[in-house]
């Protein structure tokens, strides 16, 4: 396949990583290969290498972006104060922030297993920096008296893996709108912590 008419590395790079995590979002990563990729972008397989080292790399750097955005959007929310008021609020940025990000969730968690170690361990640390702010505020409101549950970090991993799956299924053309949505995970998160 010849190089399309017009095809420069700001362009086709940012390109390579739409299809790559198209692709792998519908297929999964073992079963999308770098000539399919090639095929969704317009060029020959060798060219990928122009843009990306190797598909680990592509699969680490697409789990890497995704992880530095929802840890730069999370640090301009203001999860102080009132622990349940906190809580409400990490609840409300988790389901926007992550709704339209569909794919990138499901790469994020779904193919965690084909990273190598290395690799592994740097996005394990910054999910971990993500679920450090909720924990912290799980741990402020039953320091406060507001919050009753038995461990914190099982109830950490617990919430975020209920928040993350509306990912899974929500619809916007469906029967609830998002507020509304919003408004029945934000009971469940209080139930969850007794708030």
């Amino acid at each position: 396949m010849a190089r399309k008419q017009g095809s420069h590395s700001d362009i086709t790079g940012p390109k390579v990583r739409e299809a790559a995590l198209r692709l792998i979002a519908q297929h999964g990563y073992a079963a999308v290969s770098m000539r399919q990729i090639a095929g969704e972008v317009g060029v020959q397989a060798g060219a990928l290498y122009n843009y990306i080292a190797d598909k680990q790399s592509l699969l680490f750097d697409l789990m890497q972006s995704h992880m530095d955005e929802v840890l730069t959007a999370a640090a301009r929310e203001d999860l102080t104060g009132d622990p349940v008021a906190a809580l409400e609020r990490f609840t409300a940025f988790h389901i926007r922030f992550h709704l339209p990000r569909r794919d990138q969730v499901f790469v994020s968690y779904m193919e965690l297993r084909n990273l190598d170690p290395d690799n592994f361990t740097r996005i394990e640390a910054m999910r971990r920096a993500y679920e450090d702010r909720l924990e912290a505020i799980l741990k402020a409101g039953v320091a406060a008296g507001v919050f009753a549950v038995a461990d914190t970090r099982v109830t950490t991993l617990g919430l975020i893996a209920l928040l993350t799956g509306i990912t899974n299924w929500y619809d916007p053309d469906g029967r609830l709108d998002i507020d509304t949505v919003q408004a029945i995970y934000t009971e469940l998160v209080r139930k969850a912590v007794a708030a």
